[in-house]
């Protein structure tokens, strides 16, 4: 089973923490084992597999799950959103390829080594071309990982056009986000308020989204843009940075 990381109150790294476990409806706590023998004989039913931690109450208010866990839906069930949002569309991205990238008609090109940055127009830019017009942002942080992997190079090479067609792409280095304890799942976030998780199988396919409004998920993905945000660096100089060290 796997672990998805909700948050954490600590500024340096440590515990306490609190993580889902998305095939159950459990959550798994990290935190001080509970050693003060005068709390552990008032404990009860306890059994021999129990441990007891310590974790303070700011976590479980800040990002325990208040509501029951959203519904997996297709992808293009949040297809308006891209229209009708009317601040900000963010993405995280941190998958180190995508199957809709591999089935582009673009990637055999780009394993050719043919320029693959500049294309025709297409539904999505021209949809981010019209919502920029009218003061909207559609904005991106990619992860990346040293050195990148063939589909980051990709995606890369690919970023001058929806550049152009006003999309803020940026990039931060796989380790930083470890150290920034950024979520490790894709998502947009839309006007700070609309959350869409995404769901992928092992060969990187979307499965769909979940959608949520909640309070406690919402904010927690408000924190990483903000701290993605802060710490990546424009799309251009990243290729640069990269190009310097080939």
């Amino acid at each position: 089973m796997t672990l998805r990381f909700l948050g954490t109150t600590s500024d340096d790294g440590d515990c306490p923490t609190l993580y889902e476990i998305p095939e159950t409806d459990e959550i798994l706590v990290q935190g001080e084992r509970e050693t003060d023998p005068a709390h552990l004989v008032q404990l009860r039913d306890v059994k021999p597999s129990e441990t007891f931690v310590r974790v303070p109450r700011s976590l479980l208010t800040r990002y325990a799950p208040r509501s029951t866990a959203p519904e997996l839906h297709p992808f293009s069930t949040i297809s308006h959103l891209f229209r009708d949002f009317r601040h900000t569309a963010w993405r995280l991205e941190t998958r180190r390829g995508y199957a809709t990238d591999r089935n582009s008609p673009l990637w055999p090109r780009f394993l050719a080594g043919e320029d693959v940055a500049a294309e025709p127009a297409n539904a999505w830019r021209q949809n981010v071309r019209t919502q920029v017009d009218q003061g909207k942002r559609f904005e991106r942080v990619r992860l990346a990982d040293e050195p990148l992997t063939q589909g980051q190079e990709f995606l890369l090479a690919r970023a001058p056009s929806n550049i152009e067609a006003g999309e803020d792409i940026r990039y931060l280095t796989r380790s930083e986000a470890t150290d920034l304890r950024l979520p490790d799942y894709d998502f947009w976030l839309f006007d700070s308020k609309i959350l869409a998780r995404f769901a992928f199988d092992e060969d990187d396919t979307t499965l769909g989204v979940y959608v949520t409004e909640d309070p406690a998920e919402v904010l927690a993905a408000c924190q990483a843009r903000d701290a993605a945000w802060h710490h990546a660096v424009p799309a251009r100089a990243f290729a640069e940075r990269v190009a310097s060290t080939v």
